[in-house]
């Protein structure tokens, strides 16, 4: 029995897809004729029934549909091949789509970027600061080529980067330092909490918020952290972007009987690891390296923050 070909599955699926042979016929440039013998033929070498005349339409017997469910598996991995051909053969992307979670260390991301610019100066660099679910979501709507987040991202394995350690902290003199003792969630209760938001559009979430009577949401960790310099509140800040505040003394570490220190780790998710190019490999390397060399993973001691609380 002759092998059936993908040229007749993929005719197969036109004619399901477009509801008829004539209308498969426009769409995708053959004659009726030439797709109704490419069905028939498929019917015979396979020895089964795949489509059946409904009125003046056609559609799936029970038995074409889980073949044709089989055969466009093969036709998205024949699609993936040929997308793979395709960069190789073109070489170098024009650019990069960076999804990063706001919470990885800036002084890595600086690291990384200059490492890239320095190695691919002609490939465009879009960098999008996601929060939480945000990055996620560009990567599952397929617009992000990279992806950092402080989240697991289903349907994609991530490749663990770092651990960040976030800080309950709030200006020296706010009223909760004022307490000078061990303070419990009570205590936070009473006062102001600045969350950063959710940058997703449709699973936003606010994380780490202790239901407290006030509660400030703004967009950027870099505002949280001008409110709290400011005296307008308390938060958990990744301890990256706070270190310089707590060696000045412009912000202090809240003294919290538990939880005062949050770890997060941090994971590298790609699109499509097969299918990236040069650039977009070498981005992910760059961004590998450069958390490495950052000390990113102590407290302000220099000591290994671990705990089993997230924010």
């Amino acid at each position: 029995m002759s092998r059936v070909t993908l040229a007749q599955w993929q005719m197969l699926a036109a004619v399901v897809d477009h509801g008829g042979f004539a209308r498969a016929a426009d769409a995708i440039h053959k004659s009726p004729s030439t797709l109704n013998h490419a069905v028939h033929k498929l019917e015979e070498q396979l020895g089964v029934k795949v489509l059946e005349p409904v009125g003046r339409q056609v559609r799936l017997t029970e038995e074409g549909a889980l073949l044709l469910r089989r055969a466009r598996q093969l036709l998205e991995g024949s699609d993936a091949l040929a997308d793979i051909a395709a960069r190789l053969r073109e070489g170098l992307e024009a650019e990069v789509v960076l999804s990063i979670d706001q919470i990885y260390p800036p002084e890595a991301l600086a690291r990384a970027m200059e490492a890239f610019s320095d190695a691919f100066p002609q490939v465009r660099l879009q960098l999008h600061e996601s929060v939480l679910n945000g990055g996620v979501e560009m990567l599952q709507d397929g617009r992000a080529d990279l992806l950092v987040s402080g989240l697991p991202a289903p349907g994609y394995l991530g490749e663990p980067l770092v651990s960040v350690p976030f800080i309950a902290v709030a200006h020296p003199d706010h009223p909760l330092h004022g307490l000078d003792r061990l303070l419990d969630l009570r205590d936070l209760e009473h006062h102001r909490q600045v969350v950063v938001r959710d940058s997703s559009q449709r699973a936003a979430r606010d994380s780490g918020w202790l239901k407290a009577e006030q509660r400030w949401t703004v967009s950027h960790i870099a505002t949280s952290l001008e409110m709290l310099e400011h005296g307008l509140g308390f938060a958990w800040l990744p301890e990256t972007r706070i270190r310089r505040q707590l060696d000045s003394g412009r912000l202090k570490a809240l003294p919290l009987q538990a939880g005062g220190v949050r770890d997060v780790p941090i994971q590298l998710f790609h699109r499509d690891a097969d299918r990236a190019g040069p650039a977009t490999r070498a981005m992910a390397e760059h961004l590998r390296q450069a958390v490495r060399r950052c000390d990113g993973t102590s407290d302000t001691h220099g000591h290994s923050k671990k705990s089993d609380d997230s924010p």
